[in-house]
């Protein structure tokens, strides 16, 4: 497999010289600026999308190929042999692909910013990188992916990131006595994507575990470098444990409204197509979004589109259909904040200006009762529909929805307040 060496050290190189200090205090030095952060908050939803090659055999990407994985020590037996796998790319040929297509079902979805695996851990590369001749203008199809889809989502509204995996179990110099020449590589691959893609909003970088630390990746190189190129990007805390926001993976994060974080999460079980996998139901991905922005952070929401280049109707159907919700719910999610009342056995809280809404999961009969808050309630509506009844005391909230009001998966009660929400302290309701 070609890469272009000399292309590589000479980016090497001018990454190296544009940046002959150092910074007394890297990590918060090179962060996001806390504007930049708070509008990513506001999105709250978005999409992910992990494609490549290996959709053709329908395994996980990246962790079906068997062989070598220098930087967790491993040497996988099992799987889909290597000469198969990385030789997948010749028959690769996604030919329904329509890039207004994926961002016409992202708009439809209701999500703010969609985010392409544009190099997973297998090394090949969706976008036409002039490093490696391993990429997507190499196959069949011929055509650069990535660009398509970021001007497609870009006139539609969304905003655009891009997943890229530091490890590359594909690269000959990865994890070698070249590693040097391995990261100025993947240095150099992330300047073309910041560079020749338009505005980038979020860099999920994705290492973890083995020997993960900014020596590793020449944190003090690539992130002025990322700053530079794309002042107001956020980026994962997955390399080296520099960056923006942590990543829960599988699960729903904790509350917590000091460190952003971003669920990820995907909508049937596998990260790339599966066939026949099993999907979550409209009520487990509207109370996962729920959830996070209970939780104060964002969900990113996977789909792995099949091998001709089309996302699957079933799961497109499923993406409406949280789309339809957030019609006429999305004032409870997008802009707001986790809180004042944390995620418990009730639901969850969000708040923005100064309403509460409760995301009500559970309910005795048509009331539920919540802890008090230093706030007077001025008046309490089911979001979109009539009033409904509210009393205040010491002894805590009791909200009464009549159970014709009430919803099977998430009945939210918008109550307005005397004051910001905001101003109201966390409560713990792990008793709720």
């Amino acid at each position: 497999m070609k890469y272009n060496h000399w292309a590589i050290l000479l980016l090497g190189f001018t990454l190296l010289g544009s940046w002959p200090g150092r910074a007394a205090d890297p990590v918060a030095t090179w962060s996001a600026p806390a504007s930049a952060i708070e509008r990513w908050q506001g999105w709250r939803f978005g999409l992910f999308i992990h494609y490549g090659p290996i959709s053709l055999k329908g395994t996980e990407i990246s962790w079906s190929r068997a062989g070598e994985r220098r930087d967790r020590q491993e040497n996988i037996t099992t799987g889909v042999p290597v000469a198969e796998y990385d030789n997948l790319y010749h028959q690769f040929d996604p030919t329904n692909f329509d890039a207004r297509a994926w961002a016409g079902i992202a708009r439809a979805t209701g999500v703010k910013y969609v985010v392409l695996t544009v190099k997973h851990h297998d090394g090949f590369a969706m976008f036409d990188s002039q490093l490696t001749d391993y990429k997507i203008t190499r196959t069949p199809f011929g055509r650069d992916l990535a660009a398509e889809l970021a001007r497609a989502c870009r006139a539609d509204g969304l905003h655009m990131g891009f997943y890229y995996s530091p490890p590359d179990w594909h690269h000959p110099d990865f994890f070698t006595t070249n590693q040097a020449r391995y990261v100025a590589y993947f240095h150099g691959q992330v300047r073309e994507l910041l560079t020749r893609y338009g505005p980038v909003d979020e860099l999920w970088f994705d290492a973890t575990g083995g020997k993960n630390t900014p020596e590793t990746w020449d944190n003090q190189t690539l992130f002025p470098m990322i700053r530079q190129l794309q002042p107001e990007i956020v980026v994962t805390t997955r390399c080296g444990g520099w960056g923006d926001f942590d990543t829960p993976e599988q699960r729903i994060g904790a509350f917590n409204n000091q460190q952003p974080w971003e669920t990820c999460m995907t909508i049937c079980q596998q990260w790339s197509w599966k066939p026949d996998d099993q999907m979550k139901s409209l009520r487990e991905c509207v109370r996962t979004l729920a959830t996070c922005a209970g939780g104060d952070g964002n969900l990113l929401l996977n789909v792995g589109p099949r091998p001709d280049g089309t996302i699957e109707p079933r799961q497109v159907v499923r993406l409406k259909e949280i789309g339809a919700w957030l019609k006429r719910n999305g004032a409870s999610i997008y802009k707001t904040r986790g809180g004042p009342w944390q995620p418990g056995a009730y639901g969850v809280s969000t708040r923005r200006d100064t309403t509460i809404f409760v995301h009500a999961f559970k309910w005795t009969g048509e009331s539920l009762t919540l802890p008090a808050i230093n706030a007077r309630i001025t008046s309490a509506r089911v979001l979109g529909g009539e009033r409904v009844a509210v009393s205040q005391s010491d002894a805590g909230v009791v909200i009464t929805v009549p159970a014709a009001q009430q919803d099977a998966i998430d009945t939210i009660v918008a109550l307005k307040l005397d004051r910001p929400a905001l101003s109201v302290p966390v409560i713990d309701t792990s008793a709720q």
